[in-house]
């Protein structure tokens, strides 16, 4: 095959992934700054473009190649429906809010693995460019952002006022890049940090491949910085540390070298976005400061990971339905997106769910132990470490993230689902291929 042909282009799937992942990312930008009006529209679109996706690796039979896996997804999901139609006749249930509460509790988990299942190698690699791109993109808006007062254009939504801007202490915003809220672009560093650092520590083959390596480093740790989230400033700090160690930990002896100056330049680059971002990290230390004296540090994890301790107060064994709990069934009910009765996703899902929030929550930990395990022994027997990051976000994202109760994190869930899985398929992919090697896979 010709040199000319060596660069496959994205199958059906791969070009479904992309633009579904691009609608996540700018529909809230057109909800903030074009019309609230599109809300619907955009998520309609998404969700029918996900569920094609997931038709389409049925037809094509990369579910059926799956087949155990695809069996336990379908036994879980005939699990979910029979549960939900329970708790409809038990609790006098909204017929419309648990068709809501299947979409959170399913959709983009099938999405996920049906994209893994299905993507090719070429799929997986420009998936991970094209998302490590959108983080150098956001870079400059979200730096802007920080840098503008709580009523510019630019921090506040079409229809919002003053008062309605989060802030990480006076006169100092809390970054959303393109998201119309703080968590969407708090949960979408948690998605592409483990890829911008994969793409770090890709072989470079042009100076344009090592200018995009250092612009995602970059990015990394100035939207961190920025966001003035204290949930993605440690997840940043803690992803950049195993990163950092993995890489001289897990490397062939031949390549420990190399390792090391990865290490050295890492910490250099560190030091120099220390002194560039100054100002910010004297705010985000106010901040961790301030939220000190109201509450303790560990008590708050806590909660982040197993749900407040008044969760108990409403647990029941049938739940009070899925769906109930997730912002846009409160939009569909009240008129007004929000949360009730727990902020946190482990006293949600209990809540929700009922014995089946428990089972849910077994599942969760059940796929974290067996995604952590195989890639942490790729790392020790290929020396490979991108796949552990992947594994080790997924978990955090299963544990934390407001997957079955916010529309972008419930999306964003499924994408990280998705890179966690295609790793185990593609251990060995190269961010960076040689025109030779992508010839020779094609072949």
């Amino acid at each position: 095959m010709p040199l000319s042909m060596a660069r496959p282009a994205l199958s059906r799937t791969g070009r479904l992934f992309i633009g579904v992942l691009l609608i996540v990312v700018f529909e809230g930008a057109v909800r903030k700054w074009g019309t609230s009006a599109a809300t619907l529209p955009m998520i309609l679109l998404r969700d029918a473009m996900a569920g094609y996706l997931i038709f389409h690796a049925w037809r094509s039979g990369h579910l059926r190649t799956y087949k155990n896996q695809t069996a336990v997804l379908l036994a879980w999901t005939c699990c979910v429906i029979a549960w939900g139609m329970l708790q409809v006749i038990v609790n006098d249930g909204n017929p419309i809010v648990f068709l809501i509460g299947l979409r959170f509790w399913l959709l983009y988990i099938w999405f996920g693995f049906a994209a893994a299942s299905s993507m090719t190698e070429a799929d997986f690699r420009i998936a991970m460019r094209t998302a490590t791109v959108l983080l150098i993109l956001l870079a400059p808006l979200v730096i802007l952002q920080y840098a503008s007062p709580p009523g510019a254009r630019i921090n506040t939504e079409v229809d919002s006022v003053d008062d309605q801007v989060f802030i990480v202490i006076a006169g100092v915003v809390r970054t959303t890049g393109t998201f119309s809220f703080t968590a969407g672009f708090s949960t979408f560093l948690g998605l592409v940090i483990p890829i911008a650092l994969t793409v770090v520590a890709a072989r470079k083959r042009t100076l344009t491949h090592a200018f995009i390596a250092v612009a995602a480093f970059g990015a990394v740790v100035a939207e961190s910085l920025v966001s003035g989230a204290r949930s993605a400033v440690i997840y940043s700090g803690l992803m950049i540390a195993i990163y950092l160690l993995g890489r001289l930990v897990f490397s062939k002896p031949a390549d420990k070298g190399r390792a090391l100056m990865t290490l050295l330049l890492a910490l250099g680059a560190l030091a120099i976005l220390a002194i560039v971002f100054q100002t910010a990290i004297e705010n985000t230390q106010q901040r961790f400061d301030e939220a000190a004296q109201v509450e303790n540090f560990w008590d708050r994890v806590l909660v982040y990971f197993a749900g407040e301790p008044t969760v108990v107060d409403f647990l029941s064994w049938t739940g009070v339905g899925i769906g109930q709990l997730s912002n846009l069934a409160g939009y569909v009910s009240t008129g007004v997106a929000g949360f009730s009765l727990a902020e946190a996703e482990g006293g949600r899902v209990l809540i929700e769910g009922g014995l089946l929030g428990g089972l849910y929550t077994a599942m969760k930990l059940i796929v974290m132990a067996l995604g952590l395990y195989r890639s942490f022994v790729i790392a020790v027997r290929r020396k490979i470490i991108f796949p552990l990051l992947l594994w080790i976000s997924l978990s955090v994202a299963l544990l934390s993230w407001a997957a079955i109760g916010q529309l972008t994190a419930n999306a964003l869930l499924g994408f990280a689902l998705a890179f966690a899985l295609a790793a185990l398929r593609y251990p060995t992919l190269e961010i960076f291929p040689s025109r030779i090697t992508a010839s020779r896979r094609i072949r």
